[in-house]
This record gives structure tokens, C-alpha cells and sequence, in this order.
């Protein structure tokens, strides 16, 4: 009977678990929703703002301005890494972290001095374990405070690569793609990089310029708009995450709850089993004693 009631006790205790991951998948399923909305809305005014800024330079002709300029600092890299500040979402987090440890690690190996800003407990715990140089971490960041988030990296990263601190700096960050699908990502986000619109939107850009006159001029328009396409992109950057975050989360609660289930049904055809073979045992014994009377 021991056994019967260790099988009572662990179907009862993966019930719990399968009502925990249940509920887990329904809060990231509501969140999920408002954070595909959130990313998604986003891109087309990311884009055509680097659009913008790619037209603008090109009608400008040489133009300066500090985020284009690279530093004379050639051996000092920031990389930003985004991650979540809880677990039970999947391979989200291991997946990005290790992807970036690579890139790292190349990097030192050319030479490089790295430090890192993470945003995220996860990350945060991946690189300090493992002995890498931490400048500034960041954890328990609400999505409502996103865009104040984003601009305050950007307004840091722009002081400090103004002040030679670093030659450049890059952001590590999951792309949503769909529920099932984000794909870690290692961008250049400082100097800026307007040479990154494919070939279609440049000859597009080609046939525009013609009927544009820029007033005033490039630089100023330029100095307006390249630190809000900055804030643009990490702005974008951590919408992703959020979005990734939350669809992986609900992925892997889904499989946690169908996988409880099973367990259950199995747990349950066993107790079944001993119990029937429990009570068989118990009429063979009476019945043996009967014929021994």
C-alpha cells in the first residue's frame, strides 16, 4: 500500500505543476498579445526613419556628425546584452547568451577589450559568473518604462563614445520572429551604420532624392534625427525581447502542461494497475482461506 500512496502523492503533485505551468501560459498568451503589438507597430517607423537618414546623408553628400565619426579608440568594445529577469522560458536566454559569449570571446581574441551593460538578470548572472568585465547592469525593468530606458542608453553610449571610451559598441538582443521562432541577433549600434538598406530601398532612395530639396541642411537635419533613430533602435531592440520573452514562455509552459498530462494519465494507468492487483490479492487470500476452512 506504500506505494499506492506515493503514486496518490505524485499524481497530486504534478496536478499542482500542470495548474501552475497552466495558468504561467494563459498570463505570458495575455502579455504576449501586447507585446507582438508593441514590436511589430514599431518597425515600419524604425525603418523608414533609417530610410530617411540614408536618403539624407546621400543628397547631403560628406557630412559629419559625432555617432557617424569613429573613435580614435581601437581596442575598447561595449556590447549591450538583453536578456529576460525570469527563467522558465525555454532556451530563450541560454540560447542568446551563448551565441554572444562567442562573439565575445572572438573579439578578446583579436585583441579587444569588452565590457558589458546587460539588462536582465539572466544575462546579468551568465557573464558575471564567468568572469567577464561588467560596466553597468540593469534588472526589473517594466515595459512601460522602455522608451526612457532606450533613451538613457543611447544618451550614454553617445557621451561615451564621444569621449573615447570605446571604438564601438554592439547590442546582443532576440529577434521575434513568431511564437515559435526568435533569433539571436549581434547588431553594431555605434558609430551608425546607414549603408545597411538593401538594394531595392537604395534605388528607390535613387529615384526620390530628385524630388526632394533638404532645407536646412543635411547636417541639421542630421543632428535632429540621428539620435532619435538611436533611441529608435534600442527602443526596438528591447520591444523585441519582450515580445521573444513572452512567446517563448508561453511555448514552453504549453509543453510543460502537455507534458504533465502525460505524466498524469501514465501515473494514473499505474495506481490503476496496483490497485487492481491490490485488491486481486486480497480475494485470492480470502478465498484460499475460505477453502482452508
Amino acid at each position: 500500500m506504500a506505494s499506492l500512496r506515493d503514486t496518490r502523492r505524485r499524481i497530486t503533485s504534478v496536478k499542482n505543476t500542470r495548474q501552475i505551468t497552466r495558468a504561467m501560459k494563459l498570463v505570458a498568451g495575455a502579455k504576449l498579445r501586447r507585446a507582438t503589438d508593441a514590436a511589430t507597430a514599431a518597425r515600419p517607423y524604425s525603418d523608414t526613419l533609417t530610410q530617411v537618414l540614408t536618403r539624407v546623408v546621400k543628397a547631403a553628400g560628406d557630412v559629419e556628425h559625432p555617432l557617424l565619426e569613429v573613435p580614435e579608440n581601437t581596442t575598447d568594445i561595449v556590447v549591450v546584452v538583453l536578456t529576460s529577469d525570469r527563467g522558465l522560458c525555454g532556451g530563450f536566454n541560454n540560447i542568446l547568451c551563448r551565441r554572444t559569449q562567442e562573439h565575445i570571446d572572438s573579439l578578446i581574441a583579436e585583441g579587444m577589450t569588452v565590457g558589458l551593460v546587460t539588462f536582465g538578470k539572466k544575462g546579468l548572472a551568465h557573464f558575471k559568473n564567468r568572469g567577464y568585465t561588467i560596466l553597468d547592469s540593469h534588472i526589473d525593468i517594466p515595459p512601460e518604462e522602455y522608451g526612457e530606458t532606450a533613451q538613457n542608453l543611447a544618451t550614454w553610449l553617445s557621451t561615451e563614445m564621444g569621449a573615447n571610451r570605446f571604438n564601438r559598441a554592439l547590442i546582443a538582443y532576440n529577434v521575434y520572429q513568431s511564437v515559435m521562432t526568435q533569433h539571436p541577433s549581434f547588431e553594431q549600434v555605434l558609430p551608425m551604420n546607414l549603408d545597411e538598406s538593401g538594394e531595392e530601398e537604395d534605388t528607390a532612395a535613387q529615384g526620390a532624392d530628385a524630388q526632394f530639396t533638404y532645407e536646412p541642411s543635411g547636417e541639421a537635419i542630421l543632428s535632429q534625427l540621428l539620435p532619435m533613430a538611436l533611441k529608435t533602435r534600442l527602443l526596438q531592440a528591447f520591444l523585441e525581447t519582450q515580445a521573444g520573452e513572452q512567446a517563448s514562455r508561453m511555448t514552453a509552459m504549453d509543453s510543460a502542461t502537455r507534458n504533465a498530462s502525460e505524466m498524469i494519465d501514465s501515473l494514473t494507468l499505474i495506481y490503476n494497475r496496483a490497485r487492481q492487483a491490490a485488491i486481486t490479492k486480497e480475494l485470492i487470500e480470502i478465498v484460499s482461506g475460505a477453502e482452508a476452512l
